[in-house]
């Protein structure tokens, strides 16, 4: 799994790529964890090129838009997420917690 966080000036991108599972969600993690603890809550989650996403990874996801929405601060948005994964979100109940973003410029422009 690669994770490529960039920095703008109302958000952070995360861009991750391959699979997220219990062994690579610890690093997509710290990744979101650094920007949350450098006082920065808009985060835009680019999933298009993720193939596998497991409860791990669905974990992190949870905590991490807890965090950003803590105090009204921010939110963590999805951005070009594969079917697959939206079924999985969708299964788990995890839909409504999130807005999903059919592409990267959207969803910077969304917050």
């Amino acid at each position: 799994m690669d994770v490529t966080p960039s920095q703008y000036r109302h958000c952070d991108l995360v861009k991750v790529s391959g699979r997220i599972d219990s062994a690579t969600a610890p690093q997509l993690a710290k990744a979101l964890d650094d920007i949350t603890g450098s006082g920065r809550f808009k985060v835009v989650l680019d999933l298009d090129e993720v193939e596998f996403m497991s409860s791990a990874g669905l974990r992190v996801l949870i905590s991490t838009q807890k965090t950003c929405k803590r105090y009204n601060r921010g939110e963590l948005v999805l951005a070009s997420v594969p079917k697959r994964i939206y079924d999985a979100l969708e299964l788990a109940g995890f839909v409504p917690l999130f807005r999903f973003f059919d592409n990267v410029l959207d969803a910077v422009g969304s917050l």
